[in-house]
């Protein structure tokens, strides 16, 4: 079955939003992810951070990337579900970790961390409804 159909004729909540809205979501975050951890990872290369500070951020990434192949080409609800547990985990740490810093890099976060948590309570919600 292809991933399109795969989706579609998985159990849902109400409150989930259409799939066209992902897309937009990911691409504004995607940019506000490219600036923040790029100045992470380039203060870590300068050493001007410890790297268990940038740590998190590389994880995050790790895990936000596994997102997608888990969820549509594994087609595997539970192993997304834990995925994204780890990428909102990963995130909360990086926030931590880099606030003492640059305090702007986590604020820049707040949005991606809103969505991540909407997406977490999602994935669990669509896992159970689809166990």
């Amino acid at each position: 079955m292809d991933t399109y159909n795969w989706y579609a004729q998985l159990i849902k909540p109400s409150w989930a939003p259409p799939a066209w809205l992902f897309g937009p979501a990911w691409t504004v975050l995607y940019i506000l992810i490219a600036i923040s951890f790029g100045k992470v990872f380039l203060l870590a290369w300068q050493k001007k951070i410890a790297f268990k500070t940038a740590l998190p951020f590389a994880l995050n990434l790790i895990f936000n990337f596994a997102f997608s192949p888990l969820q549509f080409r594994l087609q595997n609800n539970i192993l997304a579900a834990i995925d994204v547990l780890f990428v909102m985990a990963t995130l909360i740490w990086a926030m931590r970790a880099i606030y003492p810093h640059a305090r702007w890099i986590t604020y820049i976060q707040i949005p991606y961390l809103l969505w991540v948590s909407f997406a977490t309570v999602l994935q669990l919600t669509v896992t159970y409804l689809n166990r």
